[in-house]
């Protein structure tokens, strides 16, 4: 890869962060395609997890699924009023709940990642169960819960940056009632909820229209700390 290429990347990228806002109203004549939106939930399949556990799922709604769901969601979700009129497409971030190094999803992940061996297995686990029993400190079913749920974030971000850089915008939506939201979507047999949960939600399509102020952001220097410099 050539110099200018590579800045012509930088560059790119500098854009789609500079272009990402969270936009609340959307254009309503303008809807996804799915080829972009295929782009885009392959950010979240792909993203990174801790220990590689992909303790997730994403449910994909597009605008006529929204619409249908609108009248019970939109009473429960006070954070996603405009978008829920607007938007052409939400995802759902589940996470998984009780996701115990001694558990199914545990030692499915490590045989997904080829350590099939009872040896590969029995040596891998006990260094999992010291990680969240003693350093993470996952004592409850609450504390796993979150461990989960905040990897989802990661997923949530990649699939930000991927639709700022195909020009699509989005907005992460946390200002819901959990629990009210878990129950209809278990009511809609879209997630079980012994298992999993929701973590947040992703509003996505095109700005009606740029925002009234510009974006504020904390000085650089007070953000970001070279530990190496003077």
């Amino acid at each position: 890869m050539n110099a200018m290429t590579q800045e012509a990347i930088q560059e790119q990228i500098r854009q789609a962060l500079d272009h990402r806002v969270a936009v609340r109203v959307y254009d309503e004549n303008r809807d996804i395609s799915r080829q972009d939106m295929d782009v885009i939930l392959d950010a979240a399949w792909l993203s990174p997890s801790s220990v590689g556990l992909e303790g997730w799922r994403f449910l994909v709604l597009d605008r006529d699924q929204i619409q249908a769901i609108r009248p019970d969601l939109q009473p429960l979700a006070w954070g996603a009023q405009p978008q829920l009129d607007t938007a052409s497409h939400f995802v759902i971030l589940l996470a998984e709940k009780n996701a115990r190094y001694d558990g199914p999803s545990m030692r499915a992940s490590l045989i997904r990642r080829g350590l099939t061996s009872d040896q590969d297995l029995n040596s891998r686990l006990p260094l999992y169960e010291t990680f969240q029993t003693q350093h993470m400190r996952l004592d409850s079913p609450r504390a796993l819960f979150d461990w989960t749920g905040k990897q989802t974030y990661i997923a949530l971000a990649n699939m930000m940056l991927s639709a700022s850089l195909l020009g699509i915008d989005s907005c992460p939506i946390e200002g819901f009632d959990y629990e009210a939201v878990n129950a209809l979507l278990a009511a809609k047999g879209w997630l079980d909820p012994e298992r999993e949960g929701v973590a947040s939600m992703l509003s996505l399509g095109y700005r009606l229209k740029d925002p009234k102020h510009p974006r504020r952001r904390k000085p650089r220097q007070e953000v970001i700390c070279w530990l190496g410099d003077k």
